[in-house]
């Protein structure tokens, strides 16, 4: 493809020469690591890094030219192609460049502060089961027509999305499911993007040390909404009432909605509702627990409806997906308490889960939870305050701290944690943390490990080490004496007197 049909649509600052204009380009990148001969290179400002600095590296691999927002710097000897948006350029450059596949591979975006990714699973398990060949772009994996890839961002550049859909459009794929976040919506990462779905979760408080203000990451959620085919819209939030385009929509939700879950049951073995549409209604059960999956359910459910298909099809896909890593997933060792992992990073979304926990439990809900460094520190002593005001016993550790103190972290939570007279534990070390928290449990309890869900990494201030909630979880309760199999009563009595007496010396105030 030549050049001059590569940039169509795109804003230049100059013109192109004429022999430039027709310039044969074999591929575009924005990361010099992988440029080519005869690429287009995307220089443009990251995070961290000015992506000029690496323009020149680039023109050393044979690049056609460098394609910027910002002017040429003054030591650049190559072809500089000046735009207006450095994202914007390289998103429609890619859809050119691709061939336009969102035409013809169908997306479905899903945003939200919560429930994205346990939507887009089941929104998946529904398009796989009703036939389709699918992709699916998220924060746990990225999955390309069944094979199961990496996931390096929630949702990554737009010349990747592209990219991977052209290639799901190679191996027969007809349907793209992605997880939508804001900081992709206001850097531009979707930017010219077609979708045929788009799907609202919630808007509860996050990310606010990069949208500065609600009002901010309301209105990057709501670049999601602006031209659709279908709107699939949670009835029962009222931030869902800004999220409207000009395609159909379907409102789905507990309390309203056209799209609703009636005479829900929910208990340790999962979910049973009816769904009802239109006048139809069908049985719906689920291997997740809880209200909140309740409205995941529906979300996934009115995407489905949204490409034709019955209520009938649609409760064949929900019971097919068995579990979501790292989303309330049980760690089960023939303990008799409930041992469980999730992602919740989030006040609103560590309030929803210790509630399905509260639901499901016989005794006590043990919480352990810490909040990330270099994140936004106005929600720390927000999720100390539902940890508390919510649970029986709160173990308060490190997430991932990142170049913060944790201490100083723990601190922040504490402010909040400290309103309610919930007996709490402060430890640092997130390994010793899961043992204190387990330590605690008893027969008919829940332990509630939250905050980093399928994740297999922690980054502290120096290093990124290896470690799983899961695994730790998992180990801590082999070395109690717990198998598989189960463990005899009077083991179990022996280990709940062991954890009174080591939790009671590292008790707070």
């Amino acid at each position: 493809m030549i050049l001059r049909q590569v940039l169509d649509g795109v804003t230049l600052r100059g013109g192109l020469s004429s022999e430039l204009a027709v310039r044969d380009i074999a591929g575009l990148e924005y990361d010099s690591r992988r440029v080519g001969k005869d690429f287009l290179f995307f220089a443009f400002a990251g995070s961290r890094v000015d992506g000029r600095r690496f323009a020149q590296e680039a023109m050393g691999k044979g690049a056609a030219a460098v394609v910027s927002e910002f002017p040429r710097p003054s030591d650049f000897s190559g072809t500089w192609i000046e735009v207006e948006h450095g994202r914007k350029a390289l998103a429609m450059a890619a859809r050119n460049f691709y061939q336009r596949p969102d035409d013809r591979v169908l997306f479905t975006g899903i945003t939200g502060t919560n429930g994205k990714t346990t939507t887009s699973y089941l929104i998946d398990a529904i398009l796989r089961e009703a036939g389709f060949v699918t992709g699916l772009i998220g924060t746990i994996e990225y999955r390309l027509a069944g094979e199961a890839l990496h996931a390096a961002n929630t949702t990554p550049e737009s010349l990747d999305v592209l990219r991977f859909a052209a290639e799901l459009e190679r191996r027969g794929g007809q349907q793209l499911i992605m997880e939508v976040s804001s900081h992709a919506l206001a850097l531009g990462r979707v930017f010219g993007i077609s979708f045929h779905t788009a799907v609202f979760t919630n808007l509860t408080r996050d990310h606010l040390d990069f949208h500065q203000t609600m009002d901010e990451y309301a209105a990057a959620k709501r670049l999601l909404f602006a031209s659709p085919k279908w709107a699939v819209l949670n009835a029962d939030d009222p931030a869902s009432g800004t999220m409207t385009g000009s395609g159909r929509t379907i409102w789905y939700g507990i309390d309203g909605g056209d799209l609703r879950a009636e005479n829900i049951a929910t208990g340790f073995g999962g979910l049973r509702f009816e769904l009802v549409y239109a006048g139809s209604r069908k049985v719906v059960e689920s291997a997740l627990n809880g209200r909140i999956n309740v409205m995941n359910i529906l979300a996934a459910a009115g995407a489905g409806i949204s490409y034709g298909l019955d209520l009938a099809a649609i409760a064949r896909g929900i019971a097919a997906l068995k579990a979501v890593p790292g989303r309330f997933e049980r760690v089960d060792a023939g303990q008799p308490f409930l041992v469980v992992v999730d992602y919740a990073h989030t006040d609103d979304a560590l309030r929803n889960v210790i509630q399905v926990a509260r639901e499901l439990t016989k005794g006590r809900v043990i919480t352990l939870f810490g909040c990330g460094g270099d994140r936004d520190r106005s929600k720390r002593p927000l999720m100390g305050m539902a940890a508390a005001e919510l649970s029986d016993y709160v173990v308060l550790t490190s997430d991932n701290p990142r170049s913060e103190d944790p201490l100083d972290i723990i601190n922040d939570a504490l402010v909040g944690l400290r309103r309610f007279d919930t007996p709490h534990v402060a430890e640092p070390d997130r390994a010793k943390a899961i043992r204190l928290a387990i330590h605690q449990a008893q027969a008919g309890d829940v332990v509630l490990i939250a905050g980093k869900g399928h994740e297999t990494y922690q980054v502290l201030k120096d290093r990124t080490i290896d470690f799983d909630d899961r695994e730790t979880a998992r180990e801590v309760l082999h070395s109690l004496g717990y198998k598989e199999s189960g463990v005899s009563p009077e083991r179990t009595q022996t280990t709940r007197s062991q954890s009174g007496t080591d939790t009671k010396n590292v008790e707070s105030e």
